[in-house]
């Protein structure tokens, strides 16, 4: 599958390319602010995942079609590797791509995840979304209106509002819905593997005031991804780059110059 995807810098054969992937529900404009921030160093390329953004559909959700996709990018782009940094579900598409296909990554930051497999948090967020299309609504604050029946949190409601778009004058959202809600089973799991561990350079940044990555994930971890470093940002929840993007970047570069 052919991503759609936005490009920042320009190639540097002194550094690797970075390619940055968004978690679920999300699009390439989370990451935007990062982005251009990074390519005063780096040549930067932000895909829309498969089912999310400007990206075709697909009923496959698996982590290894989405690592597939991330790695017919990387030859598109006339690649033999790239660093790959992914948050949440892209994070977890980051990892198996560097498990099954080493050395198509040249480096490895996971934010905010780990390779286990979590319970379904979605189900509130899926109601109100499926909501919003059958009320049909006339425009973003009438869907924001909906949304607001299930969910209380304005910037969770914000994130998913930037999906909202109008075909033909009927606002529709920009993921695949049905198809992401019917594989959620799949997108909460991580198959793990009897593959061969990432030994290559490794960060997992996560927020102190998330759960995603709880200590008795930090076995699978470091047997997976032997070379990992930990670090985490205290003042940050599962939205760590969003939420203290200077501590989140300051950690980043850190582990960036050693390319």
């Amino acid at each position: 599958m052919r991503l759609n995807y936005r490009e920042f810098g320009s190639y540097s054969d002194q550094h690797p390319t970075l390619i940055l992937l968004h978690g679920l529900l999300g699009s390439s404009s989370n990451w935007m602010t990062l982005a251009k921030g990074l390519a005063t160093h780096f040549h930067v390329i932000v895909p829309d995942l498969r089912n999310h953004g400007r990206s075709p559909h697909d009923a496959d959700v698996s982590y290894p079609a989405l690592a597939r996709d991330v790695e017919q990018l990387i030859d598109e782009q006339g690649l033999d590797s790239a660093l790959l940094i992914g948050h949440s579900m892209g994070g977890k598409a980051a990892m198996w791509l560097a498990l099954t296909q080493p050395d198509s990554v040249t480096g490895l930051v996971v934010v905010d995840i780990a390779p286990v497999a979590y319970p379904n948090r979605f189900d509130q967020i899926y109601t109100a979304l499926h909501a919003v299309e059958q009320a049909r609504v006339g425009s973003r604050a009438e869907a924001d209106a909906v949304i607001a029946q299930y969910l209380d949190e304005i910037g969770l409601r914000q994130f998913l509002l930037q999906n909202l778009h109008t075909v033909e004058g009927v606002w529709k959202w920009r993921m695949n819905l049905a198809g992401l809600t019917a594989g959620m089973s799949e997108i909460v799991g991580f198959p793990l593997l009897n593959a061969p561990v990432y030994k290559g350079p490794t960060l997992f940044i996560y927020g102190g005031q998330s759960d995603y990555v709880k200590p008795d994930a930090r076995p699978t971890i470091q047997r997976l991804f032997p070379s990992a470093r930990m670090e985490v940002i205290p003042a940050a929840g599962h939205w760590v780059y969003a939420e203290q993007p200077k501590a989140f970047a300051e950690r980043l570069m850190d582990f960036l110059d050693d390319f």
